[in-house]
């Protein structure tokens, strides 16, 4: 489960958001009353929801939103007057006054979506700096010299080693050009 930072400018507010979302079975990590303390608390972890208030004594929730970390999303909890219009996209909206279930419900579907956005990032394989590619090159011109294998062959060869070994495309390459120069 994601980690959850409760945010209200008043103690009380904040302690008694954070004993629901705690019985609810949510993992809050921190209770600010301020957005400096919210970015501190963000900044030490990769991603989580802010679950607060539209107003803190040093600023409002759309600076809060837009100083988050990318992987942070924001539960605005306030009048409904409160909301601007040109909110941010990492700001969700309940309104005030509000039943527990609509929080608990409302904080879930964000951390789903959060999850998705998490997992779909960390599919798209990073890309290959030129000198990364050029010592995989290198490893295939070795190999299809030494042993007559296709580039095919060759670059097939370095994927299952690096499978088997568990380690990257490049460090098996580095290892098959130290193996053979």
């Amino acid at each position: 489960m994601a980690n959850v930072i409760v945010a209200f400018s008043r103690q009380e507010n904040a302690r008694n958001i954070r004993n629901i979302l705690v019985k609810s079975g949510f993992h809050v990590v921190s209770v600010c009353t301020s957005g400096a303390q919210i970015l501190s608390a963000a900044e030490e972890l990769d991603r989580g929801v802010v679950v607060g208030g539209g107003k803190f004594p040093d600023m409002v929730y759309g600076e809060v939103c837009r100083m988050l970390p990318e992987e942070f999303s924001m539960l605005v909890v306030a009048k409904a007057g409160e909301f601007g219009e040109d909110a941010p996209e990492n700001a969700v909206f309940l309104p005030m006054p509000m039943k527990v279930h609509d929080l608990v419900s409302t904080l879930e579907m964000m951390m789903a979506a959060q999850e998705r956005r998490w997992r779909k990032r960390r599919r798209v394989p990073r890309k290959r700096s030129t000198e990364e590619l050029e010592v995989i090159g290198r490893a295939k011109e070795m190999l299809m010299e030494r042993n007559h294998m296709t580039e095919d062959e060759a670059h097939r060869y370095i994927q299952k080693c690096s499978m088997s070994n568990g380690s990257s495309l490049v460090e098996t390459a580095e290892m098959i050009i130290s193996l053979i120069a």
